[in-house]
Order: C-alpha cells, then sequence, then structure tokens
C-alpha cells in the first residue's frame, strides 16, 4: 500500500488537506437507539462475561476490561424485542428468545446464529414462551400451545409436543432462568450503556442539531396505552432525558406525551403537550405546568361531562418565529386554538369549525406547522370528522377540509386523517389512512380544493397507472433535502420516493432493512447530514439518507468531497456536499476525461467510485466540477483514490 501511496508526488501533495469521514456518516448505513434502562434478566457466561437483558434489549458486558458491547439488528441479532434470555454452559451460547418467538443463539465473540422455524410456522395457537429451560445440549421452550425442544448445538428445532402428544415431557430439568440476576445486579445496576430510557417514540422534530422526542399517546376512544410521560433528546452523540417525575410536583398523572415544540428564540425552552395538559421546560427542568386551574386550557367532555386535569387533551402545540407557542385544545368545550404569546399572556382564537355538532372540540387535533406562506396547518386524527385545517392568523381565517375528491372525480371516506406538511414546491402534503393526497400550491388557502392524487406509471407497455401508495396506512410524511417524500406507514415500513413522485426509491421493511419495524409513527430528518430518524413502535433507528439542505450558493468552503483521500478497504459512496439544489455534477480525470454525471439531491452527490463502464477507477485525482441548475459555473474540488 505505501508503494502506491508514494509512487507519485503529485498524489501526496494533493492527500495532505485530505480528511477521513467517520463512520456512521456513511450513506447507507444504519443506527439503533435502544434503551437499557429496565433490569430484565442477566445471564453469566463464559470468560465473566455478563449477557444482560433490559428493556428488552441486549448488551454484554466483559468484567475483565469493563467494556459494554450492544446488541441490536445492525450489530447482526435477527430481530428486536427480546424476552428470554438463557446460558447453555454445555454449547457455550445464550439463547434470545423475541416476541414473536424468533430465536436467535450467540456465542461471546457476538457470533448469531437464527432459527426462524418457529416464527415462520403458520398455526392458529398462540407462540408466546413463556419460560426457558436450559436441558443439556438443549433448551426446551414453554410456549402456551406446548412445548418446544431446541438443539443448541445443531441451531435447529428437534421437536414440537403438545399436551396430547404421548411424548410430551411431564419432567423437565429444575432450570431457573433468572438464577444469575440477583447475583450480578449489583455490578449491572453501575452500568450505564448510552441510549435512551424508553423505547417508546411517538412524535419528533429535528432542530438545532438535536432530536427532540415524545414517548405518545393518548387519542380519544383509539389509543390510551399509559406510556411514561417522557420528552428524550438525541445530540448525535448523548442522550438527555427530560424531568420525568413529575406527577409529584404537579399533582395528577405524567402520561402520554404526544407532542413537542423549540422555542426558536431560545433552545432551551421547550413545551410539550399530552393526556393531563402543557408542561414548559427550560434546561430539561419543568419550568411550568398549565392545566384547567391556571390557564384558559379546558378538560375533555367524556359523554356529556366535564372530566379534570387527568383529561386536558393537548395533542398539537407550534411555535411561531417570534416565538410565541399555539396550542390546540382537543375535545373540551368553548376553547380549542390559543396562543401563548412570549410575555406569558393567553389569546384565544376560539372557532366554532373546529367543534363536533354538541359544541365539544374535535377530539384529536394535532399535526401542527407552518407553511412556507406562513399558515398553519393542523388535521383532525378521529373517524369522526376526519379533517384537515389551515389556518390564515393575520386574516383569523380558517378553512376545513372534510370532502376528499381527487382529480378524477373520485371521492374518498378515510376514516383517519395522520398529518399534513407542505414540500419544496409549496404544495401541501396529507397523509391517511388509505394514502396520501396532495393539495396543489395554485390552490392553497381556496375554499375548495381537489385532493389530489399523484399517478404512478405502471411501466409496463400499457398507458396505465397506479395511485401513489393507494390504500397504504400512512402516519407521517416528511420531506428531504431534494424534496423527495419519505411516507412512514403503519405496517408496509418506509418508503422513499423521488422529487417528482414518480419513483418509489426505497421500501425499508424489517426483512430487507434493518428498521425495527413496519409500524413508523413518524420520522424526523437532520437536513444539514440527511440522516432520517425512524420512530417505531420497538424504537428509534436510522439510516444515512443521500439528501441534504441545499446550499444558496457554491463556494470553495462549503463544497467538499468524503472519504477523502478514497482507500483501498472503502467499498461506499463518495459523498459531494455544500452543492445547490438540483445542480449539475461532473466527476473528471486528471485529463479532463469524464468519469461520472449527475444531479444533486438537495446539497449533496454520491458517486459509487466507478466509470460511465462500471468499472472502479484507478488511483489517481478526480476532480468535481459543478454547475447551477440554470447552468451557472459552480466550484471544482478534487477527490483522492488510493487503490
Amino acid at each position: 500500500m505505501k508503494g502506491k501511496l508514494f509512487n507519485s508526488s503529485r498524489l501526496v501533495k494533493w492527500l495532505l488537506p485530505f480528511t477521513f469521514l467517520p463512520l456512521n456518516a456513511q450513506v447507507g448505513t444504519w443506527q439503533n437507539y435502544l434503551a437499557y434502562y429496565e433490569l430484565q434478566n442477566i445471564c453469566a457466561a463464559a470468560n465473566k462475561q455478563l449477557f444482560v437483558l433490559a428493556s428488552n434489549s441486549l448488551y454484554q458486558y466483559n468484567q475483565n476490561d469493563e467494556s459494554i458491547t450492544p446488541y441490536d439488528k445492525v450489530s447482526g441479532l435477527s430481530d428486536t424485542y427480546i424476552t428470554h434470555i438463557a446460558w447453555n454452559p454445555k454449547v457455550q451460547k445464550l439463547v434470545a428468545v423475541y416476541q414473536n418467538s424468533n430465536i436467535d443463539l450467540i456465542d461471546t465473540k457476538g457470533n448469531v446464529t437464527n432459527i426462524s422455524a418457529l416464527y415462520t410456522k403458520i398455526m392458529t395457537e398462540s407462540k408466546n414462551v413463556n419460560r426457558l429451560i436450559v436441558d443439556d445440549i438443549y433448551v426446551w421452550l414453554d410456549c402456551d400451545f406446548g412445548y418446544v425442544k431446541v438443539n443448541m448445538q445443531k441451531a435447529e428445532i428437534s421437536g414440537t409436543y403438545q399436551p396430547n402428544n404421548p411424548e410430551y415431557p411431564t419432567s423437565l430439568p429444575d432450570y431457573n432462568e433468572y438464577k444469575d440476576l440477583e447475583t450480578y445486579r449489583h455490578v449491572v445496576e453501575t452500568l450505564s450503556p448510552i441510549g435512551p430510557k424508553y423505547n417508546h417514540f411517538y412524535e419528533s422534530i429535528f432542530l438545532n442539531e438535536k432530536l427532540y422526542t415524545t414517548g405518545g399517546y393518548f387519542l380519544s376512544g383509539m389509543n390510551d396505552y399509559n406510556y411514561p410521560g417522557t420528552v428524550q433528546v438525541f445530540d448525535g452523540n448523548n442522550w438527555t432525558i427530560y424531568q420525568d417525575n413529575l406527577s409529584e410536583i404537579t399533582g395528577y398523572p405524567y402520561l402520554d406525551i404526544n407532542c413537542v415544540s423549540v422555542d426558536p428564540l431560545d433552545e432551551t425552552h421547550v413545551f410539550a403537550g399530552g393526556r393531563c395538559g402543557l408542561y414548559e421546560f427550560k434546561d430539561g427542568q419543568l419550568a411550568a405546568y398549565y392545566n384547567k386551574d391556571n390557564s384558559p386550557l379546558r378538560p375533555a367532555i367524556d359523554r356529556g361531562t366535564e372530566l379534570g386535569n387527568d383529561y386536558v387533551l393537548i395533542n398539537g402545540i407550534q411555535f411561531d418565529k417570534e416565538g410565541n407557542l399555539w396550542v390546540l385544545n382537543s375535545q373540551a368545550r368553548g376553547v380549542n386554538i390559543l396562543q401563548l404569546s412570549r410575555n406569558k399572556e393567553w389569546k384565544d382564537y376560539y372557532h366554532e369549525l373546529l367543534n363536533d355538532p354538541s359544541g365539544v372540540t374535535l377530539s384529536g387535533l394535532r399535526s401542527m406547522s407552518f407553511d412556507s406562506r406562513g399558515l398553519l396547518w393542523f388535521v383532525n386524527t378521529s373517524w369522526i370528522d376526519p379533517s384537515v385545517f389551515c389556518y390564515n392568523i393575520a386574516a383569523d381565517e380558517l378553512i376545513k377540509y372534510n370532502s376528499f375528491v381527487n382529480q378524477d372525480g373520485l371521492s374518498y371516506s378515510p376514516a383517519f386523517v395522520n398529518c399534513v406538511c407542505d414540500d419544496r414546491e409549496h404544495h401541501i402534503w396529507v397523509g391517511t389512512n388509505i394514502g396520501p393526497f396532495m393539495i396543489k400550491s395554485d390552490e392553497v388557502g381556496q375554499e375548495k380544493v381537489t385532493f389530489y392524487q399523484v399517478k404512478v406509471p405502471r411501466n409496463d407497455g400499457t398507458n396505465y397507472a397506479d395511485y401513489l401508495l393507494n390504500n397504504v396506512y400512512i402516519n407521517h410524511i416528511a420531506i428531504d433535502g431534494g424534496n423527495r417524500k419519505w411516507f412512514a406507514t403503519n405496517g408496509a415500513g418506509a418508503f422513499l420516493m423521488s422529487a417528482d413522485n414518480i419513483t418509489q426509491i426505497e421500501n425499508f421493511k424489517e426483512d430487507n432493512s434493518y428498521l425495527l419495524s413496519n409500524i413508523v409513527n413518524s420520522t424526523a430528518i437532520n437536513q444539514k447530514t440527511g440522516k432520517i430518524y425512524f420512530l417505531t413502535d420497538k424504537g428509534l433507528c436510522s439510516y444515512q439518507g443521500d439528501a441534504t439542505e441545499p446550499s444558496e450558493e457554491m463556494t470553495d468552503d462549503n463544497v467538499y468531497a468524503y472519504p477523502n483521500p478514497v482507500t483501498p478497504d472503502y467499498t461506499g459512496l463518495i459523498t459531494v456536499t455544500g452543492l445547490t439544489y438540483d445542480a449539475d455534477v461532473k466527476i473528471t480525470s486528471s485529463n479532463g476525461a469524464l468519469i461520472a454525471q449527475g444531479r444533486s439531491n438537495g446539497g449533496m452527490f454520491t458517486w459509487d467510485g466507478n466509470d460511465r463502464q462500471g468499472r472502479r477507477v484507478a488511483s489517481g485525482i478526480y476532480f468535481v466540477i459543478t454547475a447551477t441548475s440554470d447552468g451557472n459555473q459552480g466550484t471544482v474540488c478534487k477527490i483522492a483514490v488510493i487503490n
């Protein structure tokens, strides 16, 4: 390698200012962010190793060097949400059983072997596993339907036994799968693997290089999970858990936090809303609590009766650019839209249009956001009058859309309208349980609009087309730096569609990616780096995307490539960033030959290191030549490739 590096003094000269790409920034890589807070079990393994099950996640603790090794799908596990673990000393492997009855065998070096036969077996009986019994080279799974005998040495199921089976075991070894828990609890309780406190994630925003998340969620008549109240903030390295023993302070339950908003004038000033009112935080500590007793907020009406502070439903909040907080108070009487000004004065913007026929506010007002025009959008997530709302604050004009008719005259009746946002062409996107709809920019603000459905050509030799993600349950929509759309779904994973909405670029699922679950509650994008976070019902994970916020102009200071130099062991994509929107990018050799070309996704362009014939390029210096979408000359940067 040194010979290749130093056989060209010119190449060495160019290498001097180049820096290497951090591993977690490579396009296409995944990360999981799992909780390890609630200790459930410990298994002592060989060579002073401890396997620890906490918050249904697994990590390994080496008592010799005090190192911690987390396990997840990215590091080799086959699934998510482990319910049982046991160590087999005969085979020198750990057995981990998942909630869905999938099975992994893990040794102390981190090698994982999957046994999926029980998971994939189709049967009417419940496959729930109640306990594990280690027996020589076997482990018995005590299931609801009977016993499953697993040969851990051969990594296969050797038999299943139901009570009517003559070989049904009547005397199994006396085995306690929790025998090491008390012995090593004092050791493990001092450990603190980096991660959130809870795996409950519902809504989020990405702002100021931080991901702000809520645990959720309460929606009247739909979901009441009694999840612990939580706001968890991730800065890319560490987690901050906002003060969460609030019931002792407020006197009311702190549960089901649905929404969060950050003051644009002070990032340490954060509000959160949920089942029991509105919470104000300063530096992660409770600064104020608002309920029916100290604010205009009103409690929920249930069958004509006004409830107490246990149910003051705040499902949607949003700061405006002046630092005023807008609040939606659901299922209440006499109040629906409120503003809490920067100087702590409440203003009432009550609109009867937000009420049901009995005069009570609709029960699921949420998903608040300002569009590029300054209009405030939100939805009613409820099968009772599912709707989209557009509020012109300056004119105090509220428009309600609950008639969903597309461009072909087809009328739809969605049961749930879950989200609303605008894209970079100022179109408004609406996510429902029957797919996404779009209000075109030239109709925004009109009393009557078309709920346009994008038609995706089949490209099968016919002129037929299908509506985009028709009948796919959309939980959330996010727009990346290239105006591409990320659709978070309730069971179909996550979709990425091209900027023109025609080409499906990705459909991440549990079985084809490291996505933790096919149920994705919401997403958040770091527009600076292109990383997208998926908030699933089984926890948080991220994917390093290939689109960033475009730059206003391309200069020598902000356009650069990474990794640089490209070393022989690197096989990933080479990324150019700092570009303007839809910039033209050409990769040329030192003698001017065209190697590759294309357009940027937002502010990012990726190159696979191959020429136009698909061959890996030779060692040398390659030039990145850019131009704006209207043809104006951009800038030039260089990439060193070492083979």
